[in-house]
């Protein structure tokens, strides 16, 4: 396997985009208003919208900048919208009309002839024929004005250097007071047979399409609500991902929101005309049916996760969760969410609502219907308190109310019963969560799935939290599928914690391997480029555990920073048979270590000499080792297995295959691989070659003898570490900083048969004739 971080486009695959194509356009708008953009054809998008409050307004946008796709994909970029015209069709619902004085309004943000930052305001009606909610609208950029009356009033637009296009959409009886609506406004717009004619009508873009990497994609809501799922989907097919799209529908914008006093709230209140759902708002569902229709095309299957966390300012009080002081369980989002009480029955009933909602549009889609239940649990504050004190929470523990201050270090057997029972509360919520699920497919078969984060829920400092947030109600099969993620410890590079959490996971709640799903972590900011190729190396760790189904969350990111993982052509776990060669052939085999440098000399006679290789290649000549017929059917049976050159296998060099000198029995202080930084856990064996100080060389050990490794920190002799893929000492605990981790071990050379054909024969052979068998060295990716 293999990842590469591209920054830009270079000589890849490009293919040609009409400018303004309706896969790339976006919506933004303030909170609370909500808006959403689907495309609807080749030419055509939608854009559905719910305003609260009269002052609220989305944006259509067109960017000259592509800064959402990854560099691979994106579209070039051409601020000179000169000689260019835009002609589509407007048709609008419940917005405001196009004669209007606020009606819709292009503005372009750009700069003028003298490179100043300057925005016009192009009013649409002035250029549109037809009714002001049905209309052709044609733009000539060259000859577009900006401006309320024309020609009174206008300002004729510099073309040459745009930066941005937003058209705006409001609620009818728009007005910049900000008055609360007594119920929400909805409204469409759509824009049909949209055509970019004349210069820099076309734009490149970019057209890879990675193969099919054995990895699946996670996406989330609240980071693509103003992308269209067309251009999603685009993205994620041509990055090499397959199977399932665990997507998260967030916390922040899929709700439906009602009045009450000064603020707005999470709405369970019957559905409006133009509205479907109670818990979910009609952009929100528009844009998932969308989702989930165009995914079913493309052979990928959505899965919708809901979890318990829901943006703290339009959460009911009643529904939090709370410290035993009363604060409420805020995450460090800015600005914050909140945990919903798996107690507080009206918050759970929302999270049903909701649940019911998604599922029903898998289902009337006709796909395949998957629901995770997204990392549900009791809230920890960072001072280790734990939030089980809302009103519903103390009402349900009754007698075993106990106080836990802290939920770092040993418990009381009282506080451990509360915590069982707290398990037991979130295990039953997330029982009923399902079954509404269920309940609402019709009969529809259903895979469950729960996603749980290790590395809050097994935090070692506070063993007994897992009674909590790792419920035993949880044991399958009450889910079908377990999902682990273990973020904090992807970024450490702690591949040991992972395994011992997944472990205890696995005997907590009894799923096989074959059930479980792991999540490869994520990268919060650009500037810890470090963390992906520690996810690549958790995945190659969850690969090796045969996990079926391994996410990246997530794509923005992926995008962000232009994340390319793919497998290399010859996967070299799949084209090596860990097998010794058959035939103990002692001394007797020729070995060539092999070095490539370039020299060059120069005209006055001196030489430039350049090695191109870190370490030497082998080779061998195995044919001398051959001592008898027996030996030689042996080979035949053994080259015949490795398909000729195909597969690799392990050669024991009868020179040099042990740390200690060449051919001697290994210590544990033979050689130094690596100093503790009190957080890294995996450490590569090597075996150093000339003077450690100088210019030593250092060869990569992949190959070792297992039995034969001794491990030793500062000197003294380790137990508590396992051995790797490809010669990886693995601490269960990381090495404390500064101290010198040393090996002693015995080894083998990764070779393969230099050639697919042998050729020998029993009569020469008996005559005394050696048959030859090259073997050439492989390179191991250690």
């Amino acid at each position: 396997m293999g990842f590469w971080l591209a920054n830009e486009r270079t000589a890849q695959q490009t293919d040609f985009i009409q400018r303004f194509d309706p896969r790339f356009w976006t919506v933004n708008f303030p909170r609370p208003a909500m808006a959403s953009v689907v495309t609807t054809a080749a030419d055509a998008l939608r854009v559905d919208a719910v305003f609260y409050n009269s002052d609220e307004l989305a944006g259509l946008i067109w960017e000259t900048k592509d800064t959402l796709d990854h560099p691979l994909l994106a579209y070039e970029t051409c601020a000179d919208y000169a000689r260019l015209s835009l002609k589509f069709r407007w048709r609008s619902s419940g917005i405001m009309a196009l004669n209007q004085v606020n009606g819709p309004t292009l503005t372009i943000e750009g700069r003028d002839a003298l490179g100043n930052a300057k925005n016009w305001y192009v009013r649409l009606w002035n250029y549109a024929s037809g009714t002001p909610t049905d209309a052709l609208i044609q733009l000539e950029f060259s000859s577009l004005d900006g401006g309320f009356m024309l020609p009174g009033e206008a300002e004729r637009v510099y073309p040459h250097d745009i930066d941005r296009m937003f058209i705006s959409i409001m609620p009818p009886d728009y007005d910049e007071l900000g008055t609360r609506y007594p119920a929400p406004r909805i409204g469409w717009v759509e824009m049909s047979g949209i055509r970019a004619d004349g210069g820099g009508a076309v734009l490149e873009i970019g057209d890879i399409m990675v193969p099919e990497n054995g990895l699946s994609m996670a996406s989330g809501y609240d980071d693509s609500f103003n992308q269209t799922p067309e251009r999603l989907l685009r993205s994620i097919r041509s990055l090499g991902y397959r199977g399932a799209i665990n997507h998260y529908v967030g916390m922040s914008h899929y709700f439906r929101l009602e009045t009450s006093g000064a603020g707005l709230y999470a709405s369970l209140s019957a559905p409006q005309p133009g509205e479907e759902f109670a818990a979910i708002n009609q952009p929100c569902t528009a844009w998932h049916r969308d989702l989930v229709t165009r995914a079913k095309a493309m052979d990928f299957t959505v899965i919708f996760s809901l979890s318990y966390e829901l943006f703290d300012a339009h959460c009911w009080n009643a529904w939090k969760q709370l410290a035993e002081n009363g604060d409420p369980a805020l995450t460090g989002w800015d600005p914050p969410s909140t945990l919903l009480s798996p107690a507080q029955p009206a918050a759970m009933g929302y999270l049903q609502a909701a649940a019911r909602a998604f599922t029903a549009i898998a289902r009337d889609a006709g796909a395949a219907i998957k629901f995770q239940v997204g990392e549900p649990w009791w809230w920890t504050m960072p001072d280790g308190r734990i939030c089980l004190y809302d009103a519903a929470a103390q009402a349900a523990f009754g007698p075993a109310l106990v106080s836990i201050a802290d939920i770092k270090g040993p418990k009381t057997a009282a506080q451990n019963a509360m915590l069982d029972q707290a398990g037991a509360i979130l295990a039953q919520s997330t029982a009923n969560l399902i079954a509404a699920v269920k309940n609402e497919a019709l009969g529809a078969p259903v895979e469950t799935l729960l996603l749980a984060y290790l590395p809050s829920i097994l935090d070692e400092t506070a063993p007994e939290a897992k009674r909590a947030n790792l419920p035993v109600g949880w044991a399958s099969p009450a889910f079908d599928i377990l999902q682990l993620e273990d973020y904090d410890w992807v970024i450490a590079g702690n591949l040991s914690a992972t395994r011992r959490g997944i472990d205890l996971a696995t005997e907590r709640l009894g799923y096989p391997a074959e059930a479980q799903h792991y999540f490869a972590g994520f990268v919060l900011s650009a500037d810890a480029p470090f963390i992906w190729a520690n996810m690549v190396d958790a995945i190659a760790a969850a690969q090796a555990r045969d996990t079926p189904e391994i996410f990246i969350w997530a794509l923005p990111q992926v995008a962000r920073d232009g994340f390319t993982y793919f497998q290399e052509e010859e996967d070299a776990m799949d084209a090596f048979d860990d097998v010794q060669f058959p035939i103990a052939i002692g001394a007797g085999a020729m070995v060539s270590p092999q070095f490539s440098t370039d020299i060059v000399t120069t005209l006055s006679g001196h030489e430039k000499r350049n090695s191109d290789w870190a370490d030497a290649r082998l080779q061998f000549d195995a044919g001398p080792g051959v001592r008898s017929e027996a030996e030689l059917r042996t080979l035949i049976a053994f080259f015949r297995a490795r398909r000729g050159a195909a597969k690799g296998f392990r050669f024991t060099d009868p020179y040099d295959h042990s740390s200690h000198d060449m051919v001697g029995s290994p210590t544990a202080l033979d050689q130094n691989i690596g100093t503790g930084d009190g957080e890294k856990t995996r450490f590569q064996l090597v075996k150093t070659y000339g003077d450690a100080e100088g210019e030593a060389q250092v060869r990569l050990i992949s190959r070792p003898v297992p039995s034969s490794i001794l491990v030793a920190v500062d000197g003294v002799v380790a137990a508590g570490w396992t051995l790797g893929a490809l010669g990886q000492i693995i601490f269960d605990t990381p090495p404390a900083a500064d101290s010198q981790i040393t090996a002693g071990f015995l080894f083998d050379v990764p070779v393969r048969f230099a050639s697919d054909r042998i050729d020998m024969s029993a009569s020469t052979f008996l005559a005394g004739e050696i048959a030859e068998v090259p073997l050439i060295e492989v390179r191991d990716a250690a």
